[in-house]
């Protein structure tokens, strides 16, 4: 976030300083809340920016790892790639983070991937989730156009089919408006847990993808989509309830 800003003159305004807001604190919260699990919370950029032979360190220490607002880019291209020193003096080229990110699951890596502008297709396309080899192991389809469904009315959750473990003791007639979320497909094989409602798009899905559990929750779990999601007195047990689901099975 850029601000505040300072209109000096009819020609000059001027940025007084950068904000950094990393929102994941929140789901961070939640999914700390029972004392059983920790959390780290790594920004956009800094995933970004892990250098070759990292990721995999990652997958090799969680349990489970969740992308949220994570645009294709990050996964496909490199900071060392826009690098001028480097340019013409030889081979830019770096292990393929979306590869790596689908053998993991395959392997038995649990994963959780949310909803935001920059999450599955999203904005004009820019998540972008749909065009690279993470369709193998989402439990939805993405769509190839803008997928942001948004009303300032917002849209309710209803579970569909028999009650799974990670609606255990949840009501979801009490949970608040949300503001918008990614409009995707079911995926054969892959069922859809809660739809969206009125239109009855897929909110909640699950998938097992070789030896791993993915989960696609389709809106953001923090602002602005889940700016009141984050005072639902049942957030937290959600997302326990969909971590323990997926570590547990």
């Amino acid at each position: 976030m850029l601000g505040p800003m300072f209109a000096e003159t009819p020609f000059n305004y001027a940025w007084k300083g950068t904000d950094f807001i990393n929102y994941g604190k929140f789901l961070k919260a939640a999914l700390e809340s029972t004392g059983e699990h920790q959390v780290d919370s790594v920004a956009t950029w800094d995933f970004y920016r892990n250098p070759p032979g990292r990721l995999e360190q990652i997958f090799n220490e969680y349990d489970v790892i969740i992308f949220s607002d994570t645009e294709a880019k990050n996964f496909q291209l490199d900071p060392s790639f826009f690098d001028r020193n480097k340019f013409g003096k030889e081979p830019l080229t770096f292990p393929d983070r979306v590869r790596l990110t689908v053998e993991a699951v395959k392997r038995g890596k649990h994963m959780i991937f949310v909803g935001g502008w920059l999450s599955f297709n999203g904005e004009c396309g820019k998540g972008g989730w749909g065009r690279t080899l993470l369709r193998e192991i989402l439990p939805v389809e993405c769509l190839t156009v803008e997928d942001l469904r948004e009303n300032t009315e917002g849209f309710r959750m209803r579970t569909r089919g028999p009650k799974h473990p990670i609606f255990k003791g949840i009501d979801l007639a009490s949970a608040p408006p949300i503001l918008g979320y990614n409009i995707v497909k079911p995926r054969k094989g892959c069922p859809v847990l809660a739809t969206w409602q009125p239109d009855g798009d897929p909110a909640v899905a699950v998938g097992k993808f070789g030896k791993g559990r993915v989960l696609a929750y389709t809106s953001d779990p923090a602002p602005h989509w889940g700016c009141n999601f984050i005072s639902w007195d049942q957030y937290n047990r959600f997302w326990s309830n969909a971590l323990n689901w997926l570590i547990k099975g």
